[in-house]
């Protein structure tokens, strides 16, 4: 038996209105120019936000309008946070992409050295650990009570962190939620600590986490600091790109340490972490193992990655060098083959800059699509 914890935090969170912002302006890009190319980076603190990185396009968007679009669906509208979307400095310091990049993306080539890692478990329906599995979704309820059921608890701001502590048999089976922690920025008000306590059992973590997996020895740590009141980019300083383990599979997983929010599919920091879910999720969807992970490499300009190495945790009777062949010989893993297979020159990313990339059906490096391949040929 063993216990294994991972976090999330919410919209709200400082880190994530940065990456938010930063995927909003990469989608307003690509909504015109689907060939555009995109590094964006943010900075958030009181009453400001830095927008930078490396951009060409031959479209022109309204960076502050963007940008204020984005705080103003987090629910950062009110002047007493000290960060709101109507009177913060909206502050542009963009610049155009290299040309030394550029010149080995433009022949097909990887936008960047690097590895990156792809990871799959039958532990949920969705493939994904159970740990950040339901961190992320205590996280997006609470979101949705604090923008659609205010009534149920309507002192809720917009930041917020949650953790799940589950225990498992030796053979990687999930038994029991031991702990969870959520802390909630809120308003401040005479007995706040025991009603968010008793409100967040109730209306979140219930709601969310099966009732099997809750038992009588669940430990709950709500705002354990006894006060959550000044939070978001006010309480702490918010940048993109620092909360990569939350965005992918809350440390069960390898990572290769680059982020996703605000770059381009060319960047294969992005890409090739994405093609490597749709590889892991696609093996374990299709019955040749039960816990896969694929790590892909690639050397700047170079279009085939330099390695594919596969995973399986001793869950397949496939050797894991013949699945690694297999994909070679019938995946396109070049950064042209992974963004032409998954759609990728599309606006489709500032939703999954908040609640994890992965496990969510809407995104195409979701999608079962190379089960059939997969069982034919390796099951």
């Amino acid at each position: 038996m063993y216990i294994f914890t991972s976090e999330s935090v919410s919209e709200g969170h400082p880190d994530k209105v940065c990456d938010q912002v930063s995927d909003a302006v990469l989608d307003r890009v690509l909504q015109d120019d689907p060939t555009g190319r995109v590094a964006c980076e943010c900075f958030a603190t009181t009453g400001m936000i830095v927008v930078g990185g490396e951009i060409t396009t031959s479209t022109y968007i309204d960076l502050p309008e963007v940008v204020r679009g984005v705080i103003r669906d987090i629910g950062y509208t009110d002047p007493e946070l000290r960060f709101d979307a109507e009177s913060c400095a909206v502050i542009n310091v963009i610049n155009r992409q290299s040309p030394d990049i550029a010149m080995g993306v433009d022949t097909g080539g990887a936008g960047d050295q690097g590895m990156m890692f792809g990871y799959a478990t039958k532990e949920t329906d969705e493939y994904m650990p159970a740990p950040i599995y339901y961190s992320h979704k205590l996280m997006k309820r609470l979101a949705d009570i604090r923008k659609h059921e205010q009534r149920l608890m309507p002192y809720l701001r917009p930041d917020a962190k949650a953790q799940v502590s589950i225990e498992y048999t030796d053979a990687n089976e999930p038994v029991r939620v031991t702990t969870v922690v959520v802390s909630t920025q809120h308003k401040d008000f005479d007995g706040h600590q025991s009603r968010i306590r008793e409100d967040v059992i109730e209306n979140v973590v219930k709601a969310v986490i099966p009732e099997h997996l809750l038992t009588s020895a669940t430990e709950y740590h709500i705002n354990p600091t006894g006060k959550f009141v000044i939070g978001g980019p006010h309480g702490d300083t918010g940048l993109t790109g620092r909360k990569i383990i939350v965005d992918t599979y809350g440390g069960r997983a390898p990572h290769g340490g680059g982020a996703f929010s605000g770059k381009d599919p060319t960047k294969v920091d992005r890409s090739a972490a994405y093609a490597a879910r749709h590889l892991a999720k696609n093996l374990v969807a299709a019955g040749v193992a039960r816990e896969c992970t694929i790590q892909l490499a690639y050397a700047i300009g170079v279009a085939q990655p330099v390695s594919v190495h596969v995973d399986t945790h001793g869950t397949s009777t496939t050797p894991a060098h013949v699945i690694g062949e297999f994909i070679r010989g019938n995946v396109d893993l070049t950064p042209k083959g992974i963004i032409d297979r998954l759609h990728l020159r599309r606006p489709i990313y500032q939703p999954s800059a908040a609640y994890g990339h992965f496990g969510r059906h809407e995104f195409p490096w979701e999608h079962l699509d190379l089960v059939e391949l997969f069982r034919t040929n390796l099951a």
